[in-house]
């Protein structure tokens, strides 16, 4: 989970009385009906309708060229923007609106507090139940014990000038294309723990981890004697667990064969999110100096992400392929490895993997992105 249920539980109730007096309030979202919801904006009536009331509570009154909007317009256009990627002239022309600077104006306005809500609707386990549930489900699916989640740099296509070379340069990534990068932690179930950053797309992996907020608690052990699995672009160390680059035998080959299984868990969570909030597929231009628009963004869906599945709304259907996660970007100068993260890992290994049991089955590839 990626808060408890009990935290869930009164952030609702709060919502809930706040919103009271707003009950017999006709919303412009009554003007579809569920299918046509749906399609609009990839959410249910029910999550719409917790989500407007989270950020009503929240809104401040923004200055627009345009006689002032409700909150309800307001959400239904970032909410609409988010699904699509573009604002739906369905959407546009049902609240009199037209694609104008106006539109941007909201969609910014909305995003920032959405993103400002992260800290009530994203979270790590903190406490020593929370770490454990964590840990056990995800050593359930894979047989890695004492990990309490996934770790990889999601990309976000952007549009860069190319006639700007350096700073175009700085925002293409390891597989060649613009894009702005940022780091997000995932349970087993497809929760987002924590989200950092919002880099170009050049940046190293390992350079955000050893700088974000998260990557400091961990590797002090803050958060406890625990992994978080990490792909090759990351440094093994004793709480970043990588895969074995040369397996020498079984055991280590089984051990990786559970590492990818973990680690796809990020690639269909991601690939969830991407389907559901279609904005992040093409985030428009950007520029290296101003990158706070594109990170409340991604922080934005990060949060209704995890809104949407408390409340078990099933993604929009798969269209063709789920993209691949990134790599990892190396450098060019082989890194010297902590002898002692080695040793750890060996040891995990060596407890854990050197018989093949029923939880160290070969990795399902086709996992369901519906059931993450």
């Amino acid at each position: 989970m990626a808060f408890a249920l009990p935290v869930w539980l009164a952030v609702q109730e709060e919502l809930l009385g706040h919103g009271a007096a707003d009950c017999g309030t006709p919303s412009c979202f009554d003007d579809f009906d569920d299918e046509a919801l749906f399609q609009m904006f990839h959410l249910t009536r029910a999550c719409i309708a917790f989500i407007t009331d989270a950020i009503r509570i929240r809104m401040k009154t923004v200055a627009l060229d345009q006689p002032e909007l409700s909150v309800d317009a307001m959400v239904m256009v970032a909410l609409n923007y988010y699904a699509h990627g573009v604002s739906s002239s369905a959407v546009l022309q049902r609240l009199g609106l037209s694609q104008t600077d106006c539109v941007v104006v909201v969609i910014s306005a909305v995003s920032d507090v959405i993103a400002g809500m992260s800290d009530q609707f994203i979270s790590f386990p903190l406490t020593r139940d929370a770490r454990v549930n964590v840990a056990f489900k995800i050593e359930k699916i894979c047989g890695i014990p004492k990990v309490l989640g996934v770790l990889a740099p999601a990309h976000f296509r952007i549009r860069a000038s190319p006639y700007e070379k350096n700073t175009f340069r700085s925002f293409v990534n390891g597989l060649g294309y613009t894009s702005v990068v940022s780091q997000i932690i995932c349970d087993s179930d497809g929760n987002i723990l924590s989200v950092e950053h919002c880099s170009v797309g050049s940046t190293f992996e390992q350079e955000m981890w050893e700088s974000s907020f998260k990557g400091r608690e961990i590797e002090n052990e803050l958060h406890g004697p625990y992994w978080v699995i990490g792909g090759k672009g990351y440094h093994l160390s004793k709480h970043v667990l990588t895969p074995v680059t040369e397996p020498a035998n079984d055991k280590e080959i089984r051990f990786n064969e559970a590492h990818t299984k973990i680690h796809n868990v990020m690639r269909t969570t991601l690939g969830s999110m991407k389907r559901r909030f279609r904005c992040l597929m093409q985030l428009g231009f950007a520029q290296e100096t101003s990158l706070n628009k594109k990170s409340n963004i991604i922080k934005a869906c990060c949060v209704l992400h995890n809104i949407a599945k408390k409340f078990s709304v099933p993604p929009p259907p798969v269209a063709g392929k789920i993209e691949p996660l990134h790599p990892g970007k190396q450098h060019s100068v082989p890194v010297e490895i902590d002898p002692e993260a080695l040793k750890a890992r060996q040891k995990l290994i060596e407890v854990n993997f050197s018989l093949l049991t029923s939880s160290q089955d070969p990795p399902n590839n086709n996992i369901q992105e519906e059931n993450v």
